[in-house]
């Protein structure tokens, strides 16, 4: 419980999403999770989402019709099911008024087939939620995009992105999610994957890594010291602004200090939501 307060500590859940939104700016941690603001959709978001559905589809035909030719009419149908779910995401890829929506996807589908061969698959699960409780009053969660699993039952989890790989230099914070899903596997199942994969359909680039135990360990503390720097935030109800390159893609621009706005006044303690999460990752 949180100090002086029948309120529970918070959070009582994270996501990679949102632990990467505290890492990289307490106070864009805030006004998503917390005030949950709404967001323009981007370009690249939208863009995102429907390529990871189509992808998702494309698991639905048999081996052999999982062809770069039906990626794209299953890219088409992602379009259409947005239009009919959310017409407004689309206005995002629209390049002027009156005109049709233009989803500049087929050169990240070419490099998702340069990459594998998804007729010689069979994945275990796909947009699968997964999550895990580390201490009683708080469990990670999230979605993954693929989970594999070998005829001897080893398990690689993929994720997709349909930006351009990071820089060696950002490498670490790229592989942070894959690591958190990982953990979360293994706390779930007691078996630690035997791969990770990123794949960067931006640039056609692959990231890997063979976890192990230690190296879960030491994400769990990590991921908890994390829920502990949040709960001290929010304790003193300060969430500073961190700037950096990031900025520039930020739709809170306008309302951070760093850049000569004004947050709105932190919500009433007992009007935040206990679970910090996100519906999917982000592409």
């Amino acid at each position: 419980m949180t100090a002086g307060t029948d309120l529970p500590r918070f959070p009582t859940s994270l996501s990679p999403t949102r632990a990467s939104d505290f890492t990289t700016c307490p106070l864009l941690f805030r006004l998503r999770s917390i005030d949950r603001l709404p967001e323009e959709p981007s370009a690249a978001a939208v863009r995102g989402t429907l390529v990871h559905r189509a992808l998702e589809l494309l698991f639905d035909l048999p081996p052999d019709e999982r062809t770069h030719q039906r990626a794209e009419g299953l890219l088409e149908e992602a379009v259409d099911e947005m239009a009919e779910r959310s017409p407004a995401e689309l206005d995002a890829l629209r390049p002027g008024p009156g005109l049709e929506p233009s989803v500049n996807g087929e050169a990240l589908l070419r490099a998702y087939f340069a990459l594998e061969d998804p007729s010689r698959l069979e994945p275990h699960a796909r947009e699968q939620y997964v999550s895990a409780q580390l201490l009683d009053d708080f469990e990670i969660r999230g979605f993954i995009d693929r989970v594999d699993r070998t005829p001897d039952g080893l398990v690689r989890i993929v994720d997709y992105k349909t930006g351009r790989s990071p820089s060696e230099a950002f490498a670490g914070k790229a592989m942070f999610q894959m690591r958190f899903y990982a953990l979360v596997w293994w706390r779930h199942t007691s078996e630690i994957p035997r791969m990770l994969q990123l794949m960067y359909l931006g640039d056609g680039q692959l990231m890997r890594l063979e976890p192990d135990e230690e190296t879960l360990i030491a994400t769990e503390r990590r991921i908890l010291a994390l829920r502990d720097a949040i709960s001290r935030a929010a304790d003193a109800g300060e969430f500073p602004a961190t700037a950096s390159r990031l900025c520039d893609w930020c739709s809170h621009r306008a309302l951070c200090p760093a850049w000569g706005g004004t947050p709105p006044p932190l919500p009433a303690r007992e009007l935040w939501p206990t679970s910090v999460g996100s519906s999917r990752p982000v592409a």
